[in-house]
């Protein structure tokens, strides 16, 4: 089992951006362009090693290597979206890596890119890159190229050597867990042991709601790889588990006019199996609900009031401070209840509110998360 933390480092370490490797100080794939540029660089790294694994980490700066992360990005549909935009798809995978010297809510992004043998190319236009189009890697760029010759397989005993070198080992799982259990333990924070290998932490906040139990600011970790499965601040989860498997069911607040209410969004199963596997299944519950229209309107016109004072600069009443800290939620709200326009105050939104404070950036980037896993299921 490969030390996901072990091998950035390895990477970082020994290797220049090249055919299998690139790094990236973060990506947006909330719009077109960041979209289309991620997208291209999955098929331009899948398409120059048809036989081994290519690798995106992103939180890095370009010049000197330094690791300064990324925020969790928890989109466990990441492949739907390659799926859609490209034919022979590679199995795309992002995972979370925490690092010690990052704060709890930042870790470096690891993007495993396992191809299928065959030629990787977009399967419609988007941005400014056509449908047809073929990318490979040349250098540490990732440019279109005409498909006419053999591609040689020259990496692969790298990259073997490399994910060698990161293979786990029980000192590596042990300082992890003890490092998990020190900086937690104020969260409750607890481990188990599956199958006599793998080990899963888990924090939170406890409370017992109708005899059962949630947590919120949870963190959730699978030690042998280092590898980050789940962390929020602001969600309710409920953990479940027996000798074989373990269960989070992710609730989110999409309650309004100050009262909350939860509601399922999203079950992510992991089974361990005898053989030193596991697998990690998802399965979205979310049903949007639903609220009286007059009430939305009301809503969704304060809003776009709000929105127009921050634009313009203007200081906003205690009240309206209250309000700005629902506005993500309730456009989201808005938006599930057929008001079309307010994905994109949702969107506009953005801008203002990380310029406004980390705390609304912060509750902007929990609705978005939201709306991501909808979208892309």
């Amino acid at each position: 089992m490969i030390n996901k933390r072990l091998l950035i480092k390895h990477l970082l370490a020994h290797n220049d951006e090249n055919s299998f490797y690139d790094k990236k100080r973060k990506i947006d794939i909330s719009h077109k362009e960041g979209k289309a540029k991620f997208l291209k660089h999955i098929c331009a790294l899948s398409n120059s090693n048809p036989k081994n694994n290519s690798y995106i980490v992103i939180g890095v700066e370009d010049a000197d290597n330094t690791i300064v992360g990324v925020d969790f990005f928890d989109d466990s549909k990441i492949q739907n979206l390659i799926n859609a935009y490209l034919t022979n798809p590679p199995i795309v995978q992002y995972e979370n890596i925490p690092f010690p010297h990052l704060t709890d809510s930042k870790v470096v992004g690891l993007v495993t890119i396992r191809p299928t043998g065959k030629l990787t190319a977009l399967r419609k236009n988007i941005w400014k890159y056509y449908g047809g189009s073929v990318f490979f890697r040349d250098g540490s760029m990732s440019m279109p190229k005409i498909f006419d010759i053999e591609i040689k397989d020259i990496n692969s005993s790298i990259v073997a050597a490399i994910e060698n070198n990161a293979q786990n080992n029980i000192e590596h799982t042990l300082d992890g867990v003890f490092h998990f259990m020190k900086n937690r333990q104020d969260f409750n924070a607890r481990y188990k042991v599956f199958k006599e290998y793998f080990v899963v932490c888990w924090a939170g906040l406890k409370k017992e709601i109708k005899d059962e139990t949630f947590y919120s600011r949870v963190d959730i970790e699978l030690i042998n790889e280092q590898v980050r499965l789940f962390f929020s601040s602001l969600d309710e989860v409920s953990i479940t588990y027996d000798n074989d498997s373990f269960k989070i069911v992710e609730y989110v607040n999409l309650g309004f006019q100050n009262r909350d209410k939860y509601y399922k969004l999203e079950e992510t199963l992991i089974k361990f199996e005898d053989n030193a596997q596991y697998h990690i299944d998802t399965k979205l519950l979310f049903e949007p609900p639903q609220y009286d229209k007059k009430v939305l309107h009301h809503v969704y016109n304060a809003n776009n009031a709000l929105l127009v004072k921050l634009k313009k600069g203007l200081s906003l009443t205690e009240h309206e401070k209250r309000d700005l800290r629902n506005l993500p939620v309730t456009y989201l709200i808005c938006y599930f209840n057929l008001f079309h326009e307010a994905k994109d105050k949702f969107n506009e939104a953005k801008y203002y509110l990380r310029n406004y404070s980390d705390e609304m950036y912060h509750l902007y980037q929990e609705a978005a998360r939201i709306l991501r896993k909808v979208k892309y299921s």
